[in-house]
C-alpha cells in the first residue's frame, strides 16, 4: 500500500502547477481576446478612413460640378445675343442694310430642298406583320410534310 500511496503522491500535480496552468489558460485567453478586439479595431480604423476619403471625394466632386456650372453660365453670358452683337460693332462690323446687299448667281448652284418638319400621316395598307407570322402551325405542318401515298399503291 505504501507503494501505490509513494506513486499517487509522485505524480500527484502540485497544487501551485494547477493554479499556474490555470493562470497560463487564463492568460492566453486574454491574449485570444485581445488579439480578436485589435483586428476589429484595425478593420474599424481602415473602413472609417475609407469613408471619410469617400466623403472628401464626393465633396471634390460636387465643388467642381459647382465649379463647371459656374463657367457654363458665365460662357452663356458672354456667348448672348446682345454680348455678341456689342462684340461685333466693337471690332468694326455694322448692321447691314438690305439695300447694300449684293447677290452673286453661281451657276450650277442648285439650293438644298426646304426640309419639311411637319409631321408626315402615312396611310400605308401593308399589314404590320410579316405572313411569315400569320400562319397556323397546321398550316406549316401541312406544307413541310409532302403528301404519303394513297393506301391503293398508287402514284402521289
Amino acid at each position: 500500500m505504501n507503494n501505490i500511496s509513494h506513486f499517487v503522491q509522485k505524480y500527484r500535480q502540485a497544487s501551485w502547477r494547477v493554479q499556474l496552468q490555470w493562470l497560463v489558460l487564463f492568460v492566453l485567453g486574454l491574449v485570444a481576446v485581445a488579439l480578436v478586439a485589435g483586428l476589429y479595431l484595425s478593420v474599424s480604423a481602415r473602413a472609417a478612413l475609407t469613408g471619410r476619403k469617400i466623403q472628401s471625394l464626393e465633396a471634390a466632386i460636387r465643388s467642381g460640378e459647382r465649379v463647371n456650372a459656374n463657367l457654363e453660365s458665365q460662357l452663356a453670358a458672354l456667348t448672348s445675343a446682345q454680348e455678341m452683337k456689342e462684340l461685333a460693332i466693337a471690332i468694326g462690323f455694322y448692321p447691314v442694310d438690305p439695300a447694300e446687299i449684293t447677290y452673286v448667281p453661281v451657276s450650277g448652284y442648285a439650293p438644298p430642298p426646304a426640309i419639311n418638319m411637319a409631321p408626315q400621316e402615312t396611310h400605308s395598307s401593308a399589314p404590320v406583320i410579316p405572313p411569315e407570322y400569320t400562319r397556323s402551325l397546321f398550316d406549316w405542318f401541312i406544307e413541310r410534310v409532302p403528301s404519303a401515298p394513297s393506301a391503293a399503291g398508287g402514284q402521289p
